[in-house]
């Protein structure tokens, strides 16, 4: 059975600037990150060992003075940043540069709209927390839509700007963009500003093609992830034998019943190693540049399916082929989770 990583999964820019500005601030103590840092389970516990501890908004004004708070890669709004730091708090800001570029454009949308009479409409989640920082730019005083349903709410006689989350389906904000424009009194009053994130955006055609290349697809994702909704999604469409998978807990040994080849893609933000060009064929015994300590190397050979190196396995067993197969699996998805150190390249 051949199993391949796609090499453009990874880490995006934003994340991978969030966990270097919270590991560098957790050098000096606890760190409070205000929601989980990002949404993958096992880097929040990463850190959490590191001394970062996940808290809720609710928490403001309870915390220690001088205590460290961390805005994550989606953003706040203006009056978080106020409060934390009327309570004399630290406040280490990761917010993704795309995301604080955003939050600009919406507050310049807004004060256009005003001036014409119009709205400012936001493709995006309602809830999310990237959302909830780009309508708190304004005061919430902006439509969020999350489909073709909630355009209801849009008043079509009036001017319409529209934006959209960052890690929104670009299929679906045009799609979005096409219908107001049908349904506007003045289409000529209807501003698009394609706001979407192209490291999320450029992935939805790649992962496309990459997902009918396999019998079977494991897309690795936090089941919170919006981003990871969507191209999972795109992945599923493509290939109806693709399944989300979190940690190696989820493998069901019927997925793989006559499968030749495997793919393994991810999300924008699953675990760190998934990058290591070693590990793209377990078919061949993959090799990973480093064990979680920085110091070893963790190879599969398909005929022993032995596991040295890393986190210090070491199994001497030869299985059947049934096992050595899900074994060659359950190990790509333990080199995507607990394979890096400082030397990776993310």
């Amino acid at each position: 059975m051949v199993i391949e990583i796609d090499d453009k999964s990874g880490f995006c820019f934003g994340v991978v600037r969030a966990i270097g500005l919270a590991e560098e601030a957790l050098r000096q103590g606890t760190v409070y990150s205000l929601g989980d840092i990002v949404h993958n389970e096992m880097e929040v516990k990463r850190l959490g060992a590191l001394g970062m501890e996940t808290v809720g908004h609710d928490s403001l004004g309870r915390l220690g003075a001088g205590s460290t708070v961390l805005v994550r890669a989606h953003g706040e709004p203006p009056g978080v940043f106020d409060r934390a730091r009327a309570e004399g708090y630290r406040v280490v800001d990761a917010t993704c540069p795309v995301v604080a570029n955003l939050q600009g454009i919406v507050r310049r949308a807004y004060r256009d709209m005003k001036q014409a009479g119009g709205q400012v409409v936001i493709l995006g989640k309602k809830g999310h927390a990237e959302v909830v920082g780009l309508a708190g730019q304004v005061g919430g005083d902006v439509i969020v839509v999350e489909n073709m349903d909630d355009l209801g709410a849009v008043d079509f006689e009036r001017p319409v700007y529209l934006l959209s989350q960052t890690t929104q389906s670009l299929s679906l904000f045009e799609e979005i963009s096409r219908e107001i424009k049908h349904l506007a009194a003045d289409p000529g009053a209807v501003t698009v500003h394609d706001t979407i994130c192209r490291q999320v955006a450029n992935r939805e055609p790649h992962l496309g093609g990459f997902a009918r290349r396999f019998d079977v697809v494991l897309f690795v994702s936090g089941r919170k992830s919006s981003n990871g909704k969507v191209l999972y999604g795109v992945c599923r469409g493509a290939n109806p034998r693709t399944y989300l998978v979190e940690d190696c807990g989820d493998l069901r040994a019927e997925w793989f019943a006559g499968a030749g080849s495997v793919g393994i893609g991810g999300a924008t933000a699953p675990p760190r190693g998934l990058r290591e060009p070693g590990a793209r064929k377990a078919g061949a015994g993959g090799i990973s540049p480093c064990g979680r300590d920085g110091s070893g190397r963790t190879a599969v050979t398909p005929a022993r399916n032995t596991v040295t190196g890393g986190a210090g396995n070491n199994h001497e067993k030869t299985p059947c082929p049934g096992h050595r197969v899900r074994g060659e699996i359950k190990l790509k998805i333990w080199i995507l989770r607990n394979t890096y150190c400082d030397r990776c390249v993310i």
